[in-house]
């Protein structure tokens, strides 16, 4: 112990030997100030730049439209720009014409649109296809070499090449540091990789749903809403997971589309094999079909179809 206290005062020694020799002085602090805390009269943010215009931009791999800010008004849908994202430069496409730029309420920082495409951004757009193709092959090779359980789906650059960005898939979390020193040194520039769920995957992938049509998250979904099999349940569908599952493997997003008219025509009826009563007889709801408003009863002597509004009079179907 006593030696440790001595070592600790020969390295203070040191340190202000070492101080006075550059001739550098430790700022004393003032009366009534605190480390962290701003000068009265200052600002700690600076305030949120202002734009002549808000542009509107979709990226290739989202349906999703941004707002960026822009100096200008000669924007016009269709047309391609430079924009500045979080993740570096990007390339995006105008999807509406520019509407003037009110400040945010909320104080966020909007991102600028920095130039119009022009022919050598787009080549260069193109170019860095064929390198993220190149780069793909290279990644899974170091994933093949190391071990790693993950599956790679994607790579892309951003338009200025600064940064590469791999997507993935894992069921489990990854140690992928052995990973990103090898990219680094093969790459010479920043590296990113990102996970992503069985859904995103299939966004990204594409395919055809069992309607015969291109899958909905491809097409046209921005983001992923909650499906339960009660959804089902109250479209009456048989309950088999593999029929209702799609090509990522969950319960498909359409289920979701018609839940809430489902509930809505199906409000104030009985449950399937509830046990009702027609014309003195008791009979067991054994099925039904809302959107004809039929459905059918039965016992051990008859069975019937027979629509709603013979079954339950006191209800009315005139808006479902």
């Amino acid at each position: 112990m006593k030696q440790e206290n001595k070592d600790r005062a020969a390295q203070k020694k040191n340190e202000r030997t070492r101080d006075k020799d550059r001739g550098e002085r430790r700022p004393a602090a003032r009366t009534g100030e605190r480390r962290g805390t701003e000068r009265k009269g200052e600002r700690s943010e600076a305030a949120p730049r202002t734009y002549q215009s808000l542009a509107f931009v979709c990226f290739k791999e989202s349906k999703k439209v941004y707002s960026f800010g822009y100096d200008g008004d000669d924007l016009k849908s269709g047309d391609r720009v430079v924009v500045e994202t979080v993740r570096g430069q990007e390339m995006g496409t105008i999807v509406k014409d520019c509407e003037p730029f009110l400040v945010q309420k909320n104080g966020l920082e909007i991102k600028p649109v920095l130039r119009k495409a022009t022919p050598r951004d787009i080549e260069r757009e193109k170019e860095n296809v064929e390198k993220a193709k190149r780069a793909l092959k290279i990644c899974d090779e170091c994933i093949r070499m190391l071990g790693l359980d993950m599956h790679l789906i994607e790579a892309e650059y951003t338009l200025d090449c600064s940064k590469v960005i791999f997507i993935y898939v894992a069921d489990e979390r990854v140690d992928f540091r052995e990973l990103l020193k090898e990219l680094a040194s093969r790459f010479r520039c920043r590296i990113e990789l990102r996970q992503v769920g069985p859904r995103n995957k299939s966004k990204i992938i594409g395919g055809l749903g069992m309607c015969g049509m291109e899958t909905c998250c491809s097409r046209f979904l921005n983001d992923f809403d909650v499906v339960s099999i009660n959804m089902a349940k109250n479209q009456l569908l048989a309950l088999n997971i593999q029929k209702l599952s799609g090509q990522c493997g969950k319960l498909m997003c359409c289920l979701k589309y018609e839940d809430a008219q489902y509930k809505k025509m199906r409000q104030g009826l009985p449950k399937l094999n509830a046990q009702i009563e027609y014309k003195g007889k008791k009979y067991r709801v054994t099925s039904m079909n809302v959107l004809l408003q039929q459905a059918k009863i039965e016992n051990r002597e008859d069975v019937q179809f027979l629509d709603f509004k013979e079954l339950w009079p006191d209800i009315d179907f005139s808006d479902r």
